[in-house]
C-alpha cells in the first residue's frame, strides 16, 4: 500500500525532475476504482498539493499551476518536432521579443542556424507576423545589446571553405584592442566590432578567435564576462554543440528556472536533426557523463521517452 502512495506522489511530483509519470498514474488509475478512500489518503500524504481545509483536502493552486506545465511538456514537444523548422524558429522569436531580456534566443537562432535556415525563418516570420524579424528585434530590443541582434538576424554570412589567415589575424588584433582600450561594454559601440561579428563567416570567425587566443593567452569568452549577450554570441559562433550541452546542462539543475527548464525542450528538439551527435560528444566531454543518462535520470513519462528518441539513445 505503502509504495503505491510513494509510486503516485513521485508521478506528480516528478521529485524534482522535468515531466510527468503519465504510465504510473494510469495505472494507478486502474488499482484504485472504486476505491476512494485510498484517494483520499493520498491527499492526506501530499501536503505539497494538497491543504487539509478540515472539511477538505484543497489543491494547492501554485502547484496546480506547476502541474500544467510539467503536463505540457510532452505535449509542447511533439508539436515543436512537427512544425517547420523555419515556423519553429519564427514563433520562437516572435514569442520572446514580447518577453523581458529575449536575447538568448534570438542569439541562437542568429548564430547557430546556417544562413539559407536563417533566412527561411525571417521569412516564416514576415508570413506568420506581418512584420520583418529585423524590425521587431530593433522595436522591442532596448537594451544596449540591440544593434548587435539586429545585425545577427540581418546576416547572410559565406558558407564556403576559404579563409584568409592574414584578415583574421588583423581581426583578432581589432578585437584584442577594443577589448583592452574600452572594456566589453563598450565593444557593443564599436563598428569595427560589429562588423566582425555580424558579416563574417564562421569558419573565419573560428579562425579570428583561435589567433585572440594564442595573442593573449586566453578565450576571448573570458574576456567578455560582462557582457553576457556578447559572450553567448561569440560561443554560439565559435562552438554550437559546446553552447548546446551547457545550455542543457544548466536546465538538469534544482534551482533552475522556467526559462532555463524550458531550454531542454527547444535545444533537443532544434538540434535533433542537426549535430545531435556532437552534442553529446561536447557534453561528455564537458561533465563527465552521458547525455542519455543524464536525461533519463532528470525526467520522466513520455517527455523522457521523447527526449531520448530524439538524443538518439
Amino acid at each position: 500500500m505503502a509504495d503505491e502512495y510513494q509510486s503516485l506522489t513521485k508521478a506528480f511530483s516528478g521529485l524534482g525532475g522535468l515531466g510527468v509519470d503519465e504510465t504510473a498514474m494510469v495505472s494507478t488509475v486502474a488499482k484504485w476504482r472504486k476505491q476512494p478512500e485510498k484517494r483520499a489518503q493520498f491527499r492526506r500524504n501530499f501536503p505539497g498539493f494538497f491543504t487539509d481545509k478540515g472539511i477538505i483536502e484543497k489543491c494547492e493552486d501554485d502547484y496546480i499551476i506547476q502541474l500544467k506545465t510539467e503536463f505540457s511538456r510532452f505535449k509542447n514537444i511533439m508539436v515543436l518536432w512537427a512544425m517547420h523548422p523555419w515556423e519553429r524558429d519564427a514563433r520562437w522569436a516572435h514569442h520572446v521579443l514580447h518577453k523581458a531580456h529575449p536575447s538568448t534566443i534570438i542569439l541562437e537562432i542568429a548564430c547557430t542556424r546556417s544562413s539559407e535556415e536563417l533566412l527561411g525563418a525571417r521569412k516564416a516570420y514576415q508570413a506568420l507576423f506581418h512584420h520583418s524579424l529585423e524590425e521587431d528585434v530593433a522595436y522591442h530590443v532596448k537594451e544596449n545589446y540591440r544593434n548587435l541582434l539586429v545585425g545577427l538576424v540581418s546576416s547572410y554570412r559565406y558558407e564556403g571553405p576559404r579563409v584568409d589567415e592574414e584578415v583574421a589575424k588583423s581581426e583578432a588584433k581589432v578585437l584584442g584592442h577594443a577589448v583592452k582600450s574600452g572594456g566589453s561594454a563598450k565593444l557593443l559601440e564599436n563598428n569595427e566590432v560589429m562588423r566582425i561579428l555580424t558579416t563574417r563567416s564562421k569558419l573565419h570567425l573560428r579562425a579570428v578567435f583561435k589567433y585572440y587566443k594564442q595573442m593573449h593567452e586566453k578565450l576571448i569568452e573570458e574576456d567578455l564576462s560582462h557582457e553576457v549577450c556578447l559572450q553567448e554570441a561569440v560561443k554560439c559562433l565559435d562552438s554550437p554543440p559546446k553552447y548546446f550541452s551547457q545550455v542543457i546542462d544548466i536546465s538538469f539543475k534544482k534551482d533552475a528556472d522556467k526559462r532555463a527548464k524550458d531550454a531542454l525542450t527547444r535545444v533537443i528538439v532544434s538540434r535533433s536533426d542537426v549535430d545531435m551527435e556532437e552534442i553529446r560528444e561536447a557534453y561528455q566531454q564537458q561533465y563527465g557523463a552521458k547525455l542519455e543518462d543524464m536525461i533519463a535520470k532528470n525526467t520522466h513519462g513520455h517527455y523522457k521517452d521523447a527526449l531520448l528518441s530524439l538524443v538518439g539513445q
